[in-house]
């Protein structure tokens, strides 16, 4: 029988795989890989980044000791189809990011409990303001910022990564209401990232809404919610919608038989940003589900996903 495993298991056994030379390997610990990732970061955790709906909304900021500044950033947003989840059981998932050298951003968002669509995405805008607003206090490169998520996640990186100022989703974004959060010099730049991780995201939100019922269905019905106008809605906070010539390099990860996210999801967005020449990769997981792939399916994920960043010039300087 084939085991699989969650990506956050993996993370951990491609950090030790990926770390100390093989010659090395044998004069040390397996947990040395653990014990360098933990003493090069700090973090700073549950820093308010927007207040919204009457509440405060938080981010995690994983940050290299010693000086790193600037140091490509990557933004984390988790999974749970826009209705559950949290930053932080999604902690472990971007462990290889953190062996690499990276700066970590990890992000909370409204779910459809407390706010239907499109207040995720507006949320997740804001976080990548909030990287620029506060690039100088903690080292974040904003010219090599990343985003990154699985899922709901994979498609709330896409949004944040595709979507045009003209679509409106950011404004909200705080200018300096609350008189605590730092300005800084990039505040008013437009918002960009350099490139998208995306793990078996939902690409086309109208066209899960449209669909038969089922899984998806239900989680897409319970983030819209029963307004009129939830069709447009839905278009608004669609990866698809927006497909042309200046987006940034995507890699998209997805399995052939996922039962939840349709694979046609990441073929369909592979087309169309091959049919507008945007860089990208689409690396297919035979017989994989929504995540939950083999230890040797994820290793050469991560080993791909490492190629494809290096491919575009998003490394860090050093690593731990």
């Amino acid at each position: 029988m084939t085991r699989t495993y969650s990506i956050a298991t993996v993370a951990l056994l491609v950090l030790l795989a990926s770390g100390a030379p093989r010659h090395a390997q044998a004069q040390t610990p397996e947990f040395t890989r653990f014990v360098e990732v933990a003493n090069g970061y700090r973090l700073a955790p549950n820093i308010t980044y927007l207040r919204a709906g009457g509440r405060d909304l938080t981010l995690d900021v994983y940050q290299p000791r010693g000086d790193r500044s600037p140091n490509p950033t990557l933004i984390y947003y988790h999974g749970g189809g826009w209705t559950n989840g949290s930053k932080e059981a999604s902690a472990l998932n971007f462990l290889p990011y953190l062996e690499m050298g990276w700066t970590v951003v990890n992000v909370a968002y409204r779910l459809a409990d407390a706010a239907h669509a499109p207040a995720a995405v507006e949320d997740c805008r804001c976080a990548l303001r909030w990287v620029y607003r506060n690039a100088e206090q903690y080292g974040f490169d904003v010219d090599k910022v990343v985003v990154a998520g699985n899922s709901a996640g994979g498609h709330l990186a896409l949004a944040v990564g595709f979507l045009p100022e003209s679509a409106g989703l950011d404004r909200q974004c705080p200018g300096d209401r609350n008189r605590t959060w730092s300005t800084g010099t990039r505040s008013t730049d437009e918002l960009k990232v350099a490139a998208v991780v995306n793990w078996y995201g939902i690409t086309d939100v109208v066209g899960l809404a449209q669909g038969s019922p089922g899984v998806s269905g239900n989680f897409t019905e319970a983030w819209l919610g029963s307004r009129s106008d939830r069709i447009e809605v839905a278009a608004r906070v669609s990866p698809m919608t927006y497909i042309r010539a200046d987006l940034p390099p995507v890699i998209t990860i997805h399995g052939d038989a996922d039962p939840i996210v349709p694979y046609d999801h990441g073929v369909r967005l592979h087309e169309a940003l091959d049919g507008v020449g945007v860089p990208n990769e689409l690396v297919t997981v035979e017989g994989g589900g929504h995540g939950g792939f083999t230890i040797e399916q994820y290793t050469r994920i991560y080993s791909t996903i490492r190629n494809f960043l290096s491919a575009h010039d998003l490394t860090a300087t050093s690593t731990n």
